[in-house]
């Protein structure tokens, strides 16, 4: 059901800037705090995000150095240069 609420603009802005920190919306913001409200209870604990990687096979360059970021930096510059280049410089 949708409505329409008036809040102060330093509110507003206040939660505008949190759901975009927790890369949510607004609408789900207000949802979870009214829920919350409703309950009377302390806000439940977040869960971490969970990282989803994307693994492809190859592994490095021969002779890469991932230690040194001056020789990483060069060979991502090269790979823009020429994307078909796939080894170290």
């Amino acid at each position: 059901m949708k409505t329409t609420i008036e809040l102060p603009d330093d509110l507003f802005l206040q939660a505008k800037r949190k759901a975009l920190e927790n890369r949510t919306t607004l609408r789900h913001l207000v949802e979870r705090a009214l829920r919350q409200e409703l309950r009377g209870g302390k806000p439940a604990a977040r869960r971490p995000r969970r990282i989803r990687w994307i693994m492809s096979p190859g592994g490095l360059p021969p002779g890469l150095d991932l230690s040194d970021r001056t020789e990483m930096w060069e060979w991502l510059e090269l790979l823009l240069r020429d994307p078909l280049s796939r080894t170290s410089p």
